[in-house]
């Protein structure tokens, strides 16, 4: 395929956050379609949020998408997405993205994207490495469905692939990965859920207490989750959730206890109607 028919195809993204006097700033932004970010918004607390766009509606099998996002020492940077992310049936190649998130010494980062949708006949494959300094902190939240549920589209995606990596300047924290061809509605895959989730946390304090929180918040939601702590200050929970609104529900509550808990900070009231 010649670069001119990659047009619009591979998609690059890179971010640069930097603290500046008491606040944190976009410092550099550089981005290729189908990739774009709306402007920065500056929070109370001193944190810059920046919203992820696709502009073509969705991801397109042959899609590569790659996402490079570097918070510098002491910033503090929240990237979400307008909408859930649709990706399209495929009769050839997969879409691919790739995502690199390096925070750096005493910095803080909060990777919260709405869940990814795959439709009927899609092909997924996703990874995200992350580099942790520091002192630093992390939230991310990686979320799917099992396809278009309510046009009866359950679990007929083609393939549906994550993989997450965490690293400190010690060694690996977490490597978390899933390989789905579809039918994944069964023990050791979703049991029954339609829309499942994982949350990892990466901070100094507060990790026990999120822990013991996490499954009585997401019950109040009519979510199930459940939650592990890792060695090296990381803890793991698994969402899994029966409607949109109820995951959506969760994950709000879990964001908002693990901003109190881990962080020190206020919730934030990003998620769209």
């Amino acid at each position: 395929m010649s670069e001119t028919t990659r047009v619009g195809r591979d998609g690059a993204l890179r971010l640069g956050f930097e603290r500046r006097g008491a606040r944190t700033v976009l410092a550099r932004c550089r981005s290729t379609l189908p990739l774009q970010v709306l402007a920065p918004l500056a929070l109370p607390d001193r944190a810059a949020v920046v919203s992820l766009l696709n502009p073509t509606g969705g991801v397109l099998g042959g899609d590569r998408l790659h996402v490079d996002v570097e918070v510098g020492p002491g910033a503090h940077a929240c990237l979400t997405t307008p909408s859930a992310t649709r990706v399209y049936r495929t009769a050839g190649e997969p879409a691919v993205q790739a995502v690199r998130l390096v925070v750096g010494r005493g910095a803080t980062l909060e990777w919260a994207p709405d869940h990814t949708i795959p439709f009927a006949g899609s092909d997924y494959r996703q990874t995200i490495e992350v580099e942790v300094g520091e002192g630093a902190g992390l939230v991310l939240i990686d979320a799917f469905s099992a396809g278009r549920v309510a046009a009866g589209e359950r679990w007929r995606f083609r393939r549906l692939e994550s993989a997450l990596t965490v690293r400190d300047a010690r060694g690996e924290l977490l490597h978390d990965r899933f390989v789905l061809r579809g039918a994944a509605d069964a023990l050791g895959a979703t049991e029954g859920a339609d829309y499942f989730a994982t949350l990892v946390v990466v901070a100094p304090r507060g990790l026990d207490d999120l822990a013991d929180e996490a499954p009585a918040l997401a019950h109040g939601c009519g979510a199930r989750a459940g939650a592990g702590r890792l060695a090296g200050g990381a803890v793991v929970l698994r969402c899994l959730a029966p409607t949109a609104p109820a995951l959506l529900d969760a994950l709000d509550r879990l964001w908002a206890v693990t901003r109190r808990l881990a962080l020190g900070a206020p919730p934030l009231a990003l998620r769209k109607p």
